[in-house]
């Protein structure tokens, strides 16, 4: 785009000369300065303007560039051309000045989201224990990296506790709801010994937050999300589904859903129902592989609007660390999508390493 302004003009003195007389193509020198105005800025506008002008003087007024006997410098004809020019240019000057403004507030914008999302979504360790952890984010807004979905790991003497969420809606409401609910879990994951009674804890804390902001989609304003505990001392994985995507286990090449088969309710709908929500255990060994994942995973659309086959592609790929998978996940997802994805997408990988000999 930077060299855009130089190969136009490389253009015009190519065709000069091989035009006929009543097509001289000096006056596309006109849009020099729009053609400057996508990649550069004021100054070099204005100057691409001075330059465009002059040298559709010294073509008008070389005979043999312009194709005819004589030049025609000062014909009516170019002098309206020097003028549409000059006042193409201006505009120029000011579409790159205003295109500069938006640049800038949209790296400040990005800045600010970037920030927000390392705030939010820490980055997960890498290992907790004997754990090797792994995180992914997607965002589909272009110009911000930020959005309802959300994701933690938090080592506690009761085990790792993972959650992993997706907040009804879009937009700073959402934002604000995904901040509240990781808030509550962070307190609460380190002094409730019980999975069922932390959940329940989340629950009342994002049903206090929605009354709290009032109006009239109080009861709509929910989230779905998975608690998963992994106890240090077993082979075993705990899961709390609320009304979330279920869990998907990799095991020994064999990749399948952890689902009960019992519908459950997202978060602050669990007033509706009694006893909403019911602990699942599952066997977790060393080497087993645990993916927890947003809806925007399976949402994902190709062009024909087919939804993305995740179990299909992970039987496809075979047994991957964590880093592998979610490296695998990301690039085929944006593959899959054709770089347009719908909705934001968040990814838990989880592995049990085997267990270390004990030193002799």
């Amino acid at each position: 785009m930077r060299w855009l302004p130089v190969l136009y003009v490389v253009a015009v003195l190519l065709l000069e000369p091989v035009t006929p007389v009543d097509w001289p193509v000096s006056f596309v020198l006109i849009g020099v300065p729009l053609v400057a105005a996508f990649a550069h800025g004021p100054l070099v506008v204005g100057a691409a303007t001075v330059f465009a002008v002059v040298f559709e003087g010294v073509l008008a007024g070389t005979p043999c560039c312009a194709g005819r006997s004589v030049g025609y410098l000062l014909d009516r004809h170019y002098v309206a051309s020097y003028i549409c020019t000059a006042l193409v240019g201006s505009l120029g000057t000011i579409l790159a000045a205003h295109r500069i403004r938006r640049e800038r507030t949209l790296a400040d914008v990005r800045s600010v989201a970037e920030t927000a999302q390392r705030v939010l979504l820490r980055p997960v360790p890498h290992r907790i224990g004997n754990l090797r952890l792994e995180s992914l984010y997607l965002s589909a807004a272009a110009q911000a990296r930020i959005g309802g979905d959300l994701y933690e790991a938090v080592p506690t003497r009761f085990g790792v506790r993972l959650l992993i969420g997706d907040v009804r809606g879009k937009g700073l409401l959402a934002v604000e709801t995904a901040a509240a609910m990781l808030g509550a879990f962070r307190e609460v994951a380190y002094d409730e010994p019980d999975l069922l009674a932390l959940v329940g804890r989340v629950d009342t804390s994002m049903s206090r937050r929605a009354a709290q902001l009032g109006g009239t989609e109080t009861g709509e304003r929910f989230v779905t999300a998975v608690f998963t505990e992994i106890p240090a001392d077993e082979h075993i994985v705990r899961i709390v589904n609320c009304g979330h995507p279920p869990p998907i286990s990799l095991c020994a090449g064999e990749v399948r859903e952890l689902d009960s088969g019992r519908p459950a309710l997202p978060l602050n709908l669990g007033i509706l129902v009694e006893d909403p929500y019911q602990v699942d255990t599952h066997p977790f060994r060393p080497g087993d592989q645990l993916l927890l994942y947003t809806d925007g995973v399976t949402e994902t659309r190709n062009a024909a609007g087919t939804f993305y086959p995740l179990l299909e592609r992970l039987r496809t790929w075979g047994p991957l660390p964590p880093k592998e998978l979610l490296a695998r996940l990301h690039d085929d997802l944006l593959a899959y999508s054709h770089n347009s994805l719908q909705d934001d997408t968040a990814a838990l990988a989880v592995c049990l390493l085997p267990e270390e000999p004990p030193a002799r």
